[in-house]
């Protein structure tokens, strides 16, 4: 008891000192209070607490009440964060998805060292390093963290393969493995090429070149720029691929901030598509950097925008590092278009809440789905800068072609049977149990699009699953609305499937409503 009070009287003390120098000092210092605080309650609290927690919530505590988009990240927390934008992370180098509770690989990475040793699209990996992960309820996050691993060390992992009865061994050394941030790239019909960007990473410019190239080698004049539920990333990544498009010297976005002058981004003239018409695809998903390319392109008269408002985030974060890998991104800045709209929405502080149901908001309020709910006052009207058109601001962009939301698309049988994952994990089984026949009938993609049927045994199948969750068509009617849009989602799975991404897009971006206005756009001569 005595040794107790002796080192309480002490810490008082300690407080007290500190306590006291501020007010010799006559300092009115704000970081002083907080840190009497901490040491207050680490020192003196009646129960033990911990420090760390302490501080990171304290942090968390002074953003949550700046804007939504400063923040606070764990060391954990931010390399989740920066792996999708720094364009690789090391592991086996898989495309996996989860049959059941069993792994099965999608395919390889080309190139990669699974490739490398032989591990084939189709594999089951049933254990790595000795731990089964097959058949136990592992999630899915805990099987990523043991296939992934620093560089140049072996995953020693466990394959069951169809046709073979011994479990197969390889051992895996794990390497660089690249993160792409376009999904999709392919001539979407003769002279209009297609190009879904996923996010803005560091490796995005490269990626972008190199499918430009492509294009152009199978005659592409005009693109399609998809930046639909595209979230942002990196500025730089954003001017990057405006600049491509863009005349020398015309601005691409600029910065300004209570502290941070006015910074301006210009295209430099030497872009690889300053020639052929370009139109951009947007939706209330597409956010930050994607704004900034759309913005570039809709103010400079460069491309037409179609789809629906963008999502509005428009303030600049500058990253802080911390000592223990932690990272606060804090907002300095806002983004501005070239015509000087602020493409940050209205937001009250520390009301994050109401920040992140906006989208929600907007879709009771008609304005996802009916062009004559979406109202501008006359303070938001700015011109265009070469053909003076008018355009709008008020937080994110507004397309100069509107295309609806269509709540009714998909039936409540198809999104149930879909939040069950009953349509991915038939399709999983499908394609397993049919990619030798299906490699072996349809010699490349083309001759698949143009040929394949979805099977009715596979409908039959996601339909007996679903009965067996109480998943069932109310009537034939409900039925039938639900093939309309099941069947090309089949068949863009085992598309991606056999093939990759592109594919996938090439098939369901037949039905999708936007692609299909910005094709009507480019075959009327629109720009």
């Amino acid at each position: 008891m005595k040794k107790y009070f002796l080192t309480a009287t002490a810490c008082f003390l300690a407080v007290a000192a500190v306590a006291q120098m501020r007010v010799n000092t006559g300092a009115e210092s704000p970081l002083r209070k907080l840190t009497i605080a901490e040491m207050a309650v680490t020192n003196l609290y009646v129960d033990s607490v911990d420090e760390k927690k302490l501080v990171e919530d304290a942090i968390r505590g002074m953003l949550e009440k700046l804007d939504p988009h400063s923040t606070y990240s764990t060391p954990k927390e931010t390399k989740q964060m920066t792996e999708p934008l720094t364009g690789s992370f090391d592991g086996i180098g898989v495309q996996f998805n989860m049959i059941e509770d069993t792994l099965m690989v999608i395919q390889p990475v080309s190139g990669g060292p699974s490739e490398r040793v032989g591990i084939v699209a189709g594999d089951r990996i049933v254990g790595v390093n000795d731990t089964v992960i097959a058949g136990v309820k592992m999630s899915r996050e805990e099987i990523m963290r043991r296939l992934r691993g620093p560089r140049g060390t072996i995953a020693h992992l466990k394959v069951v393969r169809a046709g073979i009865k011994d479990t197969l061994r390889f051992n895996v050394k794990r390497d660089k493995i690249p993160v792409f941030s376009l999904d999709a790239t392919y001539m979407l019909r003769p002279g209009i090429g297609y190009i879904r960007i996923s996010n803005f990473s560091a490796t995005t410019h490269k990626e972008f070149l190199e499918s430009v190239e492509k294009l152009r080698q199978q005659g592409m004049r005009d693109l399609v720029l998809d930046l639909q539920g595209n979230g942002g990333g990196y500025l730089q990544a954003a001017a990057d691929i405006a600049n491509e498009f863009l005349q020398r010297g015309d601005l691409i976005v600029y910065t300004e901030g209570r502290q941070v002058p006015r910074n301006e981004y210009r295209a430099e003239g030497n872009g690889t598509m300053r020639q052929g018409r370009v139109v951009v695809l947007v939706d209330e998903y597409s956010a930050s950097a994607a704004e900034i390319v759309t913005g570039a392109l809709q103010d400079q008269d460069r491309g037409t925008v179609v789809g629906r408002r963008t999502f509005g985030k428009g303030l600049v974060q500058r990253p802080i590092d911390l000592p223990d890998g932690s990272m606060i991104r804090l907002t300095i800045a806002h983004y501005y278009t070239p015509s000087g709209r602020c493409i940050q929405k209205p937001y009250e502080k520390g009301k994050q809440r109401d920040y992140q149901m906006d989208v929600v908001n907007r879709l009771k309020n008609g304005e996802l789905t009916s062009k004559d709910s979406i109202h501008f006052s006359d303070s938001l009207r700015f011109k265009t800068l070469k053909l003076h058109r008018t355009v709008y601001g008020g937080g994110g962009i507004m397309p100069d072609y509107f295309v609806p939301l269509d709540t009714t698309k998909y039936t409540r049988l198809h999104r149930e049977l879909a939040a069950k994952s009953i349509v991915i994990q038939q399709n999983l089984r499908y394609v397993d149990n049919h990619r030798k026949q299906l490699r072996k009938q349809y010699e490349d993609f083309a001759a698949f699009n143009a040929r394949f049927e979805v099977p009715q045994q596979l409908i039959d199948d996601i339909l007996r699953d679903g009965e067996k969750q109480n998943i069932k068509p109310k009537d034939d009617d409900e039925l039938q609305k639900t093939l309309v849009t099941l069947k090309p989602q089949l068949k863009g799975l085992i598309a991606r499937d056999l093939w990759d991404m592109s594919e996938y897009y090439a098939v369901i971006n037949e039905q999708s409503e936007t692609v299909q206005k910005a094709l009507e756009l480019l075959s009327a001569g629109e720009q």
